[in-house]
């Protein structure tokens, strides 16, 4: 099988709504909502860095996607349409058909089609640039935090760290235990309808891609504030609470991988109900920095950070 039989094969249809010319030319057309702004986002997973290779390829499919409408989800941006581009050391067909099978399933239910890319040989390395679209002057950015505003994080933290844990050998799950933190890591839920939701509400919004820490700590940065995050608040699985403290903090602090929004409100916002669970974790304060304080409101000296590309 050959490149453009690959592509045909398995990433052309026919052009959707708002994609004059698709998948097969140069460029893509695409047909811009009058007023709307652009916002564009690119994510790359690489085999044994970001996934295992082990791993189900359709269940890669749909994470590969998955942590791109994540970003568009941040920024309360409606998806219009994903760029793929794809080295594979071989052209295997299973492998491609588990593939397109979960990137398609979730592409489908988040209304975003496929209209361009690449493919080539090499190893194992995914990456895909959305584009989507928001009102002029609504789209949710990281810089809008002020002083008193509360801190809010949708879903549960964690589980993806112990599932990594899990992987390394440093601990054992087993049976449903196992497969609850497995499908978090592998099959997270962009919120793309919660994302939408928090135009007008949110002050500042970014998702949780590296750990609690060094992305809420992009958010102060950019904001120019700081924070107190209230250790006890942060939502977490029952699978996660029955472990060790230690390992507990580690993930829910220092994880990644959880692609959960973190957003700032004022106090008494009206908060979006669709149906996602929304936990207060801290407050906006002018002094620097972000601090962790326990049930108590003790300082917790946690000596964690956050994923870095090129530290860790």
């Amino acid at each position: 099988m050959g490149e453009f039989d690959l592509i045909r094969r398995f990433f052309q249809r026919p052009a959707a709504a708002g994609v004059e010319v698709g998948v097969g030319d140069d460029c893509a057309v695409l047909v811009p909502t009058p007023g709307a702004r652009w916002l564009v986002s690119s994510d790359m997973l690489v085999e044994g860095r970001h996934f295992l290779s082990t791993v189900d390829p359709a269940r890669l499919g749909h994470k590969a996607l998955a942590v791109n409408l994540s970003d568009l989800a941040a920024c309360g941006a409606t998806p219009r349409g994903f760029t793929l581009a794809l080295a594979l050391p071989r052209a295997d067909e299973a492998w491609l058909a588990g593939f397109a099978q979960g990137l398609w399933a979730l592409a489908d239910a988040s209304g975003i089609p496929l209209i361009g890319g690449d493919t080539t040989q090499g190893p194992l390395n995914l990456c895909i640039t959305v584009f989507g679209e928001a009102p002029p002057g609504q789209a949710l950015l990281r810089s809008g935090a002020r002083v008193g505003d509360e801190i809010w994080v949708s879903g549960r933290l964690g589980d993806a760290r112990l599932a990594l844990e899990v992987f390394r050998g440093r601990m054992a799950l087993a049976g449903e235990a196992f497969e609850q933190v497995r499908v978090a890591m592998e099959l997270p839920t962009p919120r793309l309808t919660l994302g939408q939701a928090l135009r007008g509400v949110a002050t500042a919004v970014l998702d949780i891609s590296d750990g609690l820490l060094g992305d809420l700590g992009h958010l102060l940065a950019a904001s120019g504030v700081g924070a107190t995050l209230e250790l006890a608040a942060l939502p977490r699985s029952a699978v996660l609470a029955a472990q060790p403290l230690a390992l507990q903090q580690e993930c829910l602090l220092a994880g990644g991988d959880d692609y959960e929004l973190v957003f700032t409100a004022p106090p008494g916002a009206r908060l979006p109900d669709v149906g996602v669970p929304l936990t207060r974790i801290g407050r906006i304060e002018a002094a620097p920095g972000l601090r962790v304080v326990d049930a108590r409101g003790e300082r917790v000296d946690h000596g964690l950070r956050s994923f870095d590309h090129f530290q860790s």
